[in-house]
């Protein structure tokens, strides 16, 4: 198993002891490339939580997003909110999504979120 970066981790371990919701991010995994910006993870749990006990025919699944996870060490994952993945001249989705990213499957990233413009 591939070491993974030092620096997405202390990033990230950042994100996690501030509780900040403002650190853009663009990173490449599996070859997909999604931009957008970092959430603590509780923050981000309670937001899928949020979404998913709005929801008539998923509800029933929020329940799992209230359990923190409480594990000791350094952060294994980010947690994106607004948030896409890049697809040619198009982000996915176009308002924005919740996306978790094992910091292991990282193969590159750059601070700041990616935007398309027609200008």
């Amino acid at each position: 198993m591939p070491k993974p970066d030092e620096l997405i981790v202390d990033i990230a371990a950042r994100v996690e002891s501030g509780q900040s919701s403002q650190m853009s991010l663009t990173v490449v995994t599996g070859g997909a490339v999604i931009t957008g910006r970092l959430a603590p993870e509780a923050m981000w749990r309670q937001r899928v939580s949020e979404v998913l006990t709005d929801s008539a025919r998923l509800s029933e699944f929020s329940a799992v997003f209230h359990s923190p996870d409480t594990k000791d060490g350094p952060p294994t994952h980010l947690h994106f909110h607004v948030a896409r993945i890049l697809q040619g001249t198009v982000g996915i989705p176009e308002t924005g999504g919740m996306f978790r990213v094992a910091i292991e499957d990282i193969s590159a990233w750059t601070v700041g979120d990616f935007s398309y413009s027609d200008h």
